[in-house]
C-alpha cells in the first residue's frame, strides 16, 4: 500500500522536542520513550520502527549505518533510517520537513539519509 507521508521513530538519543516540532506540522512521530522502548538494543530499534512502518531518526551514525548494510546483505527491508549529526531541535525539525515535505514514504524505504 502507498503511503505519501513518511512517519518517524525517533531512537533515545534525539530530543523529543524533534517529535514535538514534527506533530505541529502534521507529521506522526513516535518517541522510544512513548514506545516503552528505552535501552533496547539498536537493531531491536531498527525491528521495532520496521514493524511500525516507521522511518527511523538517529544520531547514532555507526551502528544504523553497519545495521542498513547488514539488512541489505540479508535482503531485509525497512522504512528509512534518517542519520542526523547533533544540533539544535529546531535545525533538526527544519531539516526533516524538507525531507519529509519532498519525498514519499514510499520512496523512503531501504533509504539512508544523512542530515
Amino acid at each position: 500500500m502507498s503511503r505519501l507521508f513518511a512517519e518517524l521513530y525517533l531512537d533515545e538519543d534525539v530530543s523529543a522536542l524533534v517529535a514535538e516540532l514534527l506533530r505541529a506540522r502534521g507529521f506522526g512521530v513516535q518517541t522510544t520513550h512513548e514506545a516503552g522502548r528505552k535501552g533496547a538494543r539498536d537493531e531491536e530499534q531498527l525491528v521495532y520502527a520496521v514493524g511500525q512502518r516507521r522511518a527511523l531518526l538517529t544520531h547514532n551514525r555507526d551502528d544504523f549505518a553497519r545495521l542498513a548494510e547488514d539488512f541489505f546483505a540479508a535482503g531485509r527491508r525497512h522504512y528509512g533510517i534518517i542519520i542526523a549529526v547533533r544540533r539544535l531541535p529546531h535545525d533538526i525539525a527544519k531539516r526533516l520537513l524538507t525531507i519529509l515535505n519532498h519525498t514519499t514514504a514510499d520512496e523512503m524505504e531501504d533509504q539512508v539519509i544523512y542530515i
